[in-house]
């Protein structure tokens, strides 16, 4: 995600970092060429150079532009679905870390700070660990990564039903966090109200994931996005014959301004469809999963914290 200060109107002419003209450089050169050759040759030797009405491109690009908004609001609603999961994943974690340490414990039956209240608060912070684990592993899940690194600091070494090698990673953090919740409710740590409370949670954060795997999994129709393509090309293509005769030597210019508008909001409808990728103007899920690891685990007391992922080069992954 770009992350930078307002730029100057003189400035937005020039920044490169987060802007799609470097992907679609070729294709505004190769259509300004066009045009540029069109208007010579139509100068020089109209005969070979035909010019046609503009109409007929009037029309095309208003349609084209009516089909490329839809397309466009399309990407951006996955993307901002995606935004809002996440911000659900971290109400959750924060909700659960909260549970864990303030509501979990023997339940009155013996003085604080006995052996059974320190159990207690070890399979608290064994659950945060695990719910900043579970955040690890979704955003490798998303990205196709391995998860095994982040993994193996969060993990407990005394706990044999590692998620690693799984299918679904975090699906499997889910069962061994249901798991620990179970046991707590066997040793009465947990009362029935809060058992309730803590298993939505875990539903909640089960919804997310799925949710996650759906806009992953499932891309914009291909047939569509082909279409916008196909229309993209040939519209920036052929304009030059339909303004070469009312502009003239000016028809590259106009041309090459048309065709970033076009192409570009092609790419830019490309790159946030997946809003999960590295891409510069995908989410930052790595400052993401960060941030819930600094939350959890101030909130267990600790203070050796990892610092909060800053932009690089305006971009915050």
């Amino acid at each position: 995600m770009i992350v930078r200060p307002r730029p100057s109107a003189w400035q937005l002419f020039f920044i490169l970092r987060g802007s799609v003209v470097p992907h679609i450089a070729p294709q505004i050169l190769l259509a300004a060429l066009l045009g540029f050759a069109v208007a010579i040759g139509q100068r020089y030797y109209p005969v070979f150079f035909p010019s046609f009405t503009i109409v007929p491109f009037s029309l095309i690009g208003l349609a084209f532009s009516i089909f490329l908004g839809f397309r466009n609001s399309a990407s951006y609603e996955r993307y901002w679905e995606g935004r809002k999961l996440w911000g659900q994943l971290v109400i959750d974690t924060r909700s659960l870390a909260r549970q864990a340490l303030t509501l979990m414990g023997p339940s009155g039956k013996e003085p604080s700070g006995t052996t059974e209240t320190a159990e207690a608060r070890a399979m608290a912070q064994v659950m945060i660990r695990k719910l900043i684990a579970f955040t690890y592993a979704l955003k490798h899940h998303l990205r196709g990564t391995d998860a095994a690194t982040d993994l193996a600091k969060l993990w407990p070494s005394d706990d044999a039903a590692t998620p690693l090698g799984r299918s679904n990673v975090p699906d499997a953090v889910l069962l061994s966090l249901s798991t620990d919740l179970r046991q707590c409710r066997d040793r009465q740590w947990v009362s029935d109200q809060l058992l309730r409370a803590m298993d939505e949670r875990l539903t909640s954060l089960a919804t997310v994931l799925a949710a996650c795997e759906r806009i992953r999994n499932t891309p914009l129709p291909f047939a569509y996005t082909l279409l916008l393509h196909r229309t993209a090309y040939l519209y920036c293509f052929l304009l030059p014959f339909g303004l070469v005769e009312t502009i003239g030597l000016m028809t590259p210019l106009v041309v090459a301004i048309v065709s970033y508008t076009f192409f570009g909001l092609d790419a830019l409808g490309d790159d946030i469809e997946e809003p999960f990728g590295d891409l510069p103007n995908d989410l930052p899920l790595d400052a993401l999963s960060r941030a819930i690891e600094i939350n959890l685990r101030e909130a267990m007391g600790e203070r050796d914290l990892p610092p909060p992922l800053a932009p690089v080069d305006f971009c915050l992954m």
